[in-house]
């Protein structure tokens, strides 16, 4: 049960993460998915991972180029657009205040929060 609701949480927050995983430059879906997996958010597999960067792609938050590589299969790669950490800002703060009236909602409410500070 709980598994479910952490696939179903992830899901909600997916966009934000890869957007995220972005921030500091261009990268391809596999990279994408270790730095996730590496993050604790477990694996998220090409399935769940290229739809994603396609829509977010469709959506102009992200640009990606096709490159061939010397040895094995080319990679399309990945970076954010203005548009695209103009998102992941707003995105960002909105979960971060989404997260801190989950956290106080949890925690007893404000009433709680306030005695215990």
């Amino acid at each position: 049960m709980a598994t479910d609701r952490r696939a179903s949480w992830l899901k909600g927050v997916l966009d934000l993460l890869v957007l995220s995983c972005l921030t500091d430059g261009e990268s391809y879906g596999y990279e994408i998915a270790r730095r996730l997996d590496e993050a604790g958010l477990g694996t998220i597999r090409g399935g769940t991972l290229y739809p994603v960067l396609n829509r977010l792609e469709e959506a102009g938050l992200v640009a990606a180029e096709f490159r061939a590589a010397e040895r094995g299969p080319g990679r399309r790669y990945y970076r954010l657009t203005a548009e695209g950490r103009r998102s992941l800002a707003e995105q960002s703060e909105a979960w971060l205040a989404f997260h801190r009236t989950v956290s106080t909602a949890l925690t007893g409410g404000p009433a709680a929060a306030a005695a215990q500070g």
